[in-house]
């Protein structure tokens, strides 16, 4: 009878452990874990009539924030046409999440002496 006991909490301890093993396999054997890190997010702060950073790399797939911090309307809006956030109000953000690698230069259709560039590898 005690031997069936002891059996039993051992079997019920390998269980344990096997869980805890996949638990730790699947956090650095996912998709995230394999392909690189996961998709950051990334700020571009116009303020002061500039875009800050002034130029930004990125990695594809990731995401970028512009926050307008100036007390009138901007935009973001690429020279060749890949995006375009139209009015960005005070203190209101947009994100723009690009598809494809490259250099993007941009810049405030309100006002054309604020420039940035958008790098994404």
């Amino acid at each position: 009878m005690v031997a069936k006991v002891h059996y039993r909490i051992a079997v019920a301890r390998v269980r344990i452990a096997v869980a805890l093993v996949a638990a730790v396999v699947s956090l650095f054997a996912g998709p995230g874990f394999i392909a690189g890190a996961a998709p950051a997010t990334h700020t571009v702060v116009i303020e002061g009539t500039r875009f800050e950073p002034t130029t930004l790399t990125i990695k594809a797939g990731d995401t970028v924030v512009w926050i307008n911090k100036d007390p009138f309307p901007h935009t973001a809006t690429a020279q060749t046409g890949g995006f375009d956030s139209q009015s960005i109000a005070p203190d209101q953000s947009w994100k723009y999440t690009p598809g494809k690698t490259g250099v993007f230069p941009y810049g405030c259709t309100l006002h054309p002496t604020m420039k940035g560039t958008l790098r994404v590898e």
